[in-house]
């Protein structure tokens, strides 16, 4: 039986360090909500908004998928795998913390805020070697682009669990469907920019739906869209 979960944005967990306003859309550190816990694999959404000049220290990291999406500003990125880059709208990054590494996310502008969505997903082989990826994408109109995969299909990123992440920029009035990958699949749809109704629920700019039991879903787009779909087991 398919079920629904709406994750309303005024409804995320929030926190102000003055250097980094967050958003939390499941438990993450000061925020805890017992049925907020993530969805299927995906254990962590969170949509940062950093300071000029500011950033995550080093810190460590071990067994989890770690994707960044800056969506304004560029972030500044160091590992101690040795890799180090600057990253900005359309590049996406992976990490595969693996048995272990430690890493820095700063701001890399003196002037402009760093905004950047962090993403979580539990690996699907533990204790595996660190890796790091980059990559950049374009999003040409009103189609679905592949940025992270377990088989890298389509020049996607890989990653180290049975996920299939998209992004795409869709036009006003138009619907797109989508089919899920694997029968014991769900689908976890993100509105980052616009409007759009799924499932017969009105989703507004940061709002999202976590399905179960998807075949297909149609997204009717209110408002011209930026959205994020997982396409993700629900079994850890």
């Amino acid at each position: 039986m398919k079920r629904k979960n709406i994750y309303r944005s005024d409804e995320r967990g929030f926190a102000n360090h003055g250097w980094l306003k967050t958003h939390h859309m499941f438990s993450f550190a000061n925020y805890y909500d017992v049925d907020r816990m993530g969805f299927g694999v995906l254990r962590v959404l969170n949509d940062d908004i950093v300071e000029p000049g500011m950033g995550f220290g080093t810190h460590p990291h071990d067994n989890m998928e770690i994707i960044s999406i800056p969506l304004k500003g560029i972030m500044a990125h160091k590992d101690s795998q040795g890799n180090e880059s600057t990253i900005k709208a359309g590049d996406i990054q992976v990490m595969s913390a693996g048995t272990g590494l430690t890493h820095s996310e700063y701001n890399f502008s003196k002037e402009m805020d760093l905004n950047f969505l962090q993403i979580w997903i539990f690996p699907k082989t533990y204790n595996i070697a660190p890796s790091y990826e980059e990559k950049t994408f374009h999003y040409p109109k009103d189609k679905w682009v592949l940025v992270a995969s377990p088989d890298k299909s389509q020049n996607s990123l890989p990653i180290n669990q049975d996920c299939y992440l998209y992004l795409g920029k869709f036009s006003k009035n138009n619907s797109v469907r989508y089919t899920r990958k694997s029968n014991s699949n769900g689908l976890f749809v993100f509105i980052v920019e616009g409007k759009a109704t799924i499932e017969h629920e009105s989703l507004h700019k940061r709002d999202a739906i976590g399905i179960e039991n998807p075949e297909e879903i149609s997204i009717d787009l209110e408002e011209d869209s930026f959205i994020l779909l997982i396409d993700l087991p629900m079994d850890r």
